[in-house]
C-alpha cells in the first residue's frame, strides 16, 4: 500500500512526553443516549471519545504504543484497540479493551509484534487480529471471556485490515504481500479455521461486508480500485475505479452506499452498490484513515491523520457539516469500526432543545417558549432578565431593550443538560402622527381661530 503517506518526520517521531493535552470543560450530561466514536490516535498514543450527537470529545483514554486499529463489540461494551507500535521493534504488542461505561481501559491482551487491524464477531465472543510485520502470517484469535489467544490462523504475509460476516462464519483478510505477491484476499472459515484466498487487485488492503453478509468490498491501494467480491461464490465479480491510494472502507447500513477513503488524493469516492459506479467524490482532511456510518445511517465519520481532525459528514448530502478537532500532532487513524450501538447498561441522559417564535423585536416583546427537549422530566427556564419558569412551555414578556440571554435547563435522575438563546429587544420607534383642532372653523372675515395641536408620536418638530 501506499501506506500512511506521512513526512518523514511524522515517520521518525520519538514520542515526546508533555505533548499538549486536548483540554474540554464538559457540561454536567453533556449527551444523551447517542453512540460514541472511538479514534485512535498514533500521535499521543490515546483514543478520543467522540460524542456523535453533539460531536464534541467527551473522553480521552490512554492506550498502548501507536494504536492504529479499532472495533467496537456489538454490544457497544467494549472497544479492542491493537497497538501497532510500528515504529520501534518489539518483540511483543498489546491489544487494549476499554470498558465504554467508564471509558478505562480493563485489560490488555499480549499478542504478536505490530498489531494492525481488529474485528470482533457478531456474538462478541472473538476478536481477530491482524499483523502488519513482513515475518508474522497468522491472524490471531482472542477469546473475550478469557482475554487471551486461543488460536492462531496462517493467512499470508503483510496483512492490514479485515472484516467479519454478518453471520459470524467467515472473516476476510486483505493480504497486500500474499503467496508470492499474489494480492489475495484470505478466507478464514471460524469453525474449521480452514484458509481459503482470492486473487483482487495490486495491494489490496481495507475490507467491509454489506449487512446482508452478500457482498465484499476491498480496496486495492497500489491500482486505485474497489474489488467487490460475492461471497456466495467467493468470486470476484467487479471492479471500481476510485481516487488515489484506496485504503480504509465502509457500507452503509442500508448497502446502498461505499465510502472509500482515497488516503492520497485526501477525498472519498461513494459508489452507488445498484450500479457499482462511484456517484459523488467528497473532500475531507489531509491524508483520510478510517471511516465508519453511524447504526443509523445518517452520519460518517472520517478521521484526517495530518489534520488531526474528524470529518463528520450528512450521508443523505454526502457534505462535510463540521470538522472535529482531537488535539495537536495526534494523527488521528481509526482503523477498523470504530462506532457502535449504545449499551443498554448506559443512562439516558436529558437533551435540552428548544425553539421560540421570535428572537428579535421592539419592547414590549412577548416571546413564546416551546420546549422540545428529550429525555427530560424537569425543566427550568432562566429568561436573562431575572425570571423564571418551570412550565415544560412558557411565554414571556420583555419589557426594556436589551440583549437577553436565554439558558433551558432539562433534567432526568441521570443528569441535567444546558441550551442556550439569544433574545433581541430594541427600543420601539415612534411614528408622528399629525393632527389637531381648530376653533372656529367658520365664519366671517376677519376670522380668528384657536388652533391646537393633537399629535402623536412625539414629535419633535412642528412647521
Amino acid at each position: 500500500m501506499k501506506e500512511m503517506k506521512r513526512d518523514k518526520a511524522r515517520r521518525g517521531y520519538t514520542f515526546i512526553l508533555g505533548i499538549i493535552v486536548l483540554a474540554l470543560l464538559m457540561l454536567v450530561s453533556i449527551a444523551g443516549a447517542a453512540p460514541y466514536a472511538y479514534i485512535t490516535n498514533i500521535g499521543n498514543n490515546s483514543v478520543s471519545v467522540i460524542d456523535t450527537e453533539t460531536d464534541t470529545i467527551k473522553d480521552e483514554v490512554n492506550v498502548g504504543s501507536y494504536p492504529i486499529g479499532v472495533a467496537v463489540t456489538p454490544d457497544g461494551s467494549k472497544v479492542y484497540v491493537a497497538n501497532s507500535d510500528l515504529i520501534n521493534v518489539s518483540p511483543i504488542d498489546t491489544v487494549s479493551i476499554i470498558d465504554t461505561a467508564t471509558n478505562t481501559v480493563i485489560a490488555t491482551v499480549p499478542v504478536e509484534s505490530h498489531p494492525y487491524g481488529v474485528a470482533v464477531s457478531p456474538d462478541g465472543k472473538k476478536v481477530y487480529v491482524t499483523y502488519r510485520d513482513q515475518y508474522i502470517t497468522n491472524v490471531s484469535v482472542i477469546d473475550t471471556s478469557t482475554n487471551k489467544v486461543t488460536a492462531t490462523i496462517p493467512v499470508g504475509f503483510i496483512a492490514a485490515l479485515l472484516a467479519v460476516t454478518p453471520d459470524g462464519k467467515k472473516v476476510y483478510v486483505a493480504n497486500d504481500d500474499g503467496n508470492d505477491n499474489e494480492n489475495i484476499v484470505s478466507i478464514i472459515d471460524t469453525a474449521t479455521y480452514k484458509v481459503t484466498r482470492i486473487k483482487v487487485g495490486n495491494s489490496p488492503f481495507g475490507v467491509a461486508v454489506s449487512s446482508d453478509g452478500k457482498k465484499v468490498y476491498v480496496t486495492n491501494s497500489r491500482d486505485d480500485t474497489v474489488s467487490i467480491i460475492d461471497t456466495t461464490t467467493n468470486t470476484a465479480i467487479n471492479t471500481v475505479k476510485v481516487g488515489d491510494a484506496p485504503c480504509h472502507i465502509a457500507i452503509n447500513p442500508a448497502g446502498t452506499k461505499v465510502y472509500v477513503i482515497n488516503h492520497g488524493s485526501d477525498d472519498i469516492s461513494i459508489i452507488d452498490t445498484a450500479t457499482n459506479t462511484v456517484t459523488d467524490t467528497l473532500n475531507v482532511g489531509m491524508n483520510p484513515s478510517g471511516v465508519s456510518f453511524t447504526p443509523d445511517g445518517k452520519k460518517v465519520y472520517v478521521a484526517n491523520t495530518e489534520s488531526d481532525t474528524v470529518s463528520v459528514i450528512n450521508a443523505a448530502t454526502n457534505t462535510v457539516t463540521t470538522d472535529v478537532y482531537v488535539g495537536y500532532e495526534y494523527a488521528p487513524v481509526a482503523a477498523g469500526q470504530f462506532i457502535g450501538p449504545v449499551p443498554a447498561s448506559f443512562p439516558v441522559l436529558p437533551i435540552a432543545n428548544f425553539v421560540t417564535n421570535v428572537t428579535e423585536g421592539d419592547a414590549l416583546l412577548t416571546v413564546q417558549f416551546t420546549d422540545l427537549s428529550s429525555n427530560a422530566t424537569s425543566v427550568n427556564w432562566d429568561f436573562g432578565d431575572k425570571s423564571n419558569s418551570t412550565e415544560i412551555n412558557s411565554v414571556h414578556e420583555y419589557s426594556d431593550p436589551g440583549i437577553y440571554t436565554v439558558n433551558l435547563t432539562a433534567s432526568n435522575e441521570n443528569g441535567i443538560n444546558l441550551k442556550s438563546a439569544t433574545i433581541t429587544v430594541t427600543e420601539k420607534t415612534l411614528i408622528p402622527v399629525t393632527a389637531f383642532s381648530a376653533s372656529p372653523t367658520s365664519g366671517k372675515t376677519p376670522l380668528k381661530v384657536a388652533f391646537v395641536d393633537k399629535s402623536a408620536g412625539s414629535p419633535t418638530k412642528w412647521k
